[in-house]
């Protein structure tokens, strides 16, 4: 055997700490491009476990009509007021209802649905014995999913329910990051395939197979070479040709001391070699070294060792080259927000959002539907409710299952409030400059998210909530809901509120007075949030009552939905943004430019996800991609409007 090629330092067999040895290489490794992974389209059925290259936009709603939830008939909830046990009301065949089956679309002059268990069939018709509410058992256009908001961001990990919930929107092709593509060299005289008829002497390869295995699983395509004998010159040829045609080279066995150990060798004769022994047990002789601006990564040929050492040092180059964090499945304990309800005698799962908020791991359950694929996307845990329990109290400890890596979930910012269509920019920019940061948004309306802020259950909440009798926004609202706690108000934009409605405005609709013409259909904010307060605020200032627009009581919960709604023709005017109206291609009457503001607490703002989050709102980048959208002035994005601290207000 000939020695070793000796660099200037000892790197046969050292003892390193695993943290140093981690960072030696990844220092070596910040000289050279590493692994450089370019982009590919492909359909959505071939995308499992691929990596988004780019935010995924939804091309259509889910539903993208108004469906049945149940088998029943559909009819006008206005038509059964009255009915009552001891009075069924007769509804009329072929005119007071219609039949329909779960996902039928429902007929533009019904709006409810009664499941047939709750009907009588009756000579020419039939009874019902209660009355039913707007929208009951009906599943609205977008109800899961609006055509144009983001389904997912760059730099995410597909998993089955994201698959389906692309499918679901119209999606078929996806781009991704390509596959970094590794070889593995088995090195030994005495290796030989997998086979039932071994000879002594012979050891069967399997370290091969589960490297493969453990790098496609990782996001890489895993390449078995030739097995290479014990022979130095050949083992130096087979990884100079892998060099050039892999972005990464394993070399399995051979790493230690032995007499026909020739790995060390073979890549310090090449190239050089970082790191050559790591304080490890199971994995010591590891080797870590570049050749031809390559990493190649020499694992000892115990099998334990080298699953062991793979997942320590290929795995972290994987990731970084994909811009993913790795999937953890482990349970952690953490507090629930809000009190679950639980059907007694089933096992639930419920999926939930999880967040570090002032040192502690907060729990809040995410929409409960069956078919409400986007609770699966947007959930970071699950936990189970027994099936002899009713739910679970509000401050429970709870086990839950991650299903998102534990430092994504400390780096996620909860943003509850008013929607709007910029945070999904703020989001990704975030997931792309920090890999782990990112913004968790609920649309619950700006009211509602000042309450959920004051309990506790967010970082930042998101309001444009007009003061009548100042024309200002948002002050007033922050003293009352939270008396008690210092926060400060951050502009995130300025942005334009109107109606929108079809193309061409059929209905010639110039003004909020027109939205008590006969003809029209409106489609309204949830209540709570600003764009309801809006339009309230209007209403009482030209005298108009809620009870005469048609389409009062019809409530959804985001500008796309609401703007969603009427290129479906299910209404045909709305009060929205208007970069939801350019979105979906839809007329846009202005009414107020308003100012969107973020309600940070005083506590939280130097945290280092919400410092770097408003160093974005400043950037360049960030104003130039929201004006991209239309209806929107960043001039005072990010500058602080105001602090208040025990309703003491502090004006920058």
């Amino acid at each position: 055997m000939r020695s070793p090629k000796k660099s200037k330092r000892n790197y046969y067999l050292e003892d390193i700490p695993l943290n140093s040895a981690i960072t030696e290489f990844d220092e070596a490794l910040k000289n050279y491009p590493s692994i450089v992974t370019k982009t590919e389209i492909i359909k959505i059925a071939n995308a499992i476990n691929r990596v988004t290259a780019k935010p995924v936009f939804a091309k259509l709603s889910s539903p993208h009509y108004d469906s049945a939830a149940m088998d029943g008939v559909a009819v006008s909830s206005c038509n059964t007021n009255g009915a009552t046990d001891t009075k069924p009301k007769f509804l009329q065949n072929n005119i007071d209802f219609a039949w329909v089956n779960t996902g039928d679309e429902v007929p533009k002059h019904f709006d409810s649905v009664i499941m047939i268990e709750n009907i009588k069939e009756v000579e020419n018709g039939i009874e019902i014995r209660a009355p039913v509410p707007p929208y009951h058992d009906v599943r609205p256009i977008g109800e899961d999913i609006v055509e144009s908001q983001m389904i997912l961001p760059a730099g995410h990990k597909l998993r089955v329910y994201d698959l389906g919930a692309c499918a679901g929107c119209g999606i078929n092709e996806i781009e991704v990051m390509k596959f970094p593509k590794i070889a593995i060299i088995p090195t030994g005289t005495e290796l030989i395939a997998p086979t039932d008829r071994a000879k002594a002497g012979q050891i069967l390869e399997y370290n091969s197979l589960m490297l493969s295995a453990q790098i496609s699983d990782w996001g890489g395509i895993g390449v078995t070479l030739p097995v290479v004998p014990d022979n130095p010159e050949q083992l130096q040829s087979s990884i100079k040709k892998a060099t050039t045609n892999y972005d990464l080279v394993i070399v399995n066995a051979g790493s230690s001391a032995g007499a026909k150990d020739y790995t060390m060798q073979a890549i310090d004769s090449l190239g050089t070699v970082i790191v050559h022994g790591v304080a490890i047990k199971p994995g010591h002789p590891v080797i870590l070294g570049i050749v031809n601006k390559k990493p190649v990564i020499g694992l000892p040929g115990y099998p334990v060792s080298t699953i062991m050492t793979s997942e320590l040092f290929v795995k972290p180059i994987i990731e970084k080259a994909l811009r993913v964090p790795s999937l953890s499945s482990h349970k952690v304990k953490a507090t629930l927000t809000r009190k679950l309800v639980s059907q007694f005698g089933s096992d639930e799962f419920v999926r939930l959002r999880l967040a570090r908020i002032r040192g502690e791991l907060a729990a809040t359950a995410i929409q409960r539907g069956a078919g409400v694929i986007m609770s699966l996307v947007e959930a970071d845990g699950i936990t189970k409710i027994p099936k002899l329990s009713e739910g679970i109290d509000a401050g429970t400890e709870i086990e839950v299952k991650l299903i998102k890596h534990i430092d994504e979930i400390n780096n996620t910012l909860v943003m509850v409030g008013s929607h709007d269509l910029t945070i999904d920019i703020l989001s990704n920019l975030l997931k792309q400059q920090t890999l782990k940061s990112k913004i968790a948004s609920s649309n619950i309306g700006s009211i509602a998210g000042l309450i959920a802020l004051s309990k506790g259950e967010a970082h930042i909440a998101g309001c444009h909530l007009l003061e009548p009798d100042t024309g200002d926004y948002n002050l007033d609202y922050v003293k009352k809901y939270l008396p008690k706690m210092p926060v400060s108000i951050i502009t995130l934009v300025h942005r334009e509120q109107g109606l929108m409605t079809g193309p061409k405005n059929p209905l010639n609709i110039n003004s909020i007075t027109d939205l008590t013409k006969e003809s029209v259909r409106y489609v309204n904010r949830q209540r709570g949030s600003g764009t309801r307060l809006l339009l309230d605020y209007e209403l009482s200032k030209n005298r108009i009552e809620s009870e005469k627009i048609n389409g009062y009581r019809k409530e959804e919960y985001t500008h796309l939905a609401v703007a969603s709604a009427v290129k479906s023709g299910a209404a045909n005017v709305g009060l929205g943004i208007k970069s939801a109206a350019i979105t979906m291609g839809l007329n846009f009457i202005p009414v107020m430019k308003e100012r969107f503001d973020l309600i940070i607490p005083n506590d939280q703002i130097d945290s280092q996800p919400i410092k770097t989050m408003l160093e974005i709102i400043k950037s360049k980048q960030f104003k130039t991609e929201v004006s991209l959208l239309g209806g929107y002035d960043t001039k005072s994005s990010g500058k602080l409007v105001c602090e208040l601290s025990e309703n003491i207000t502090k004006n920058d």
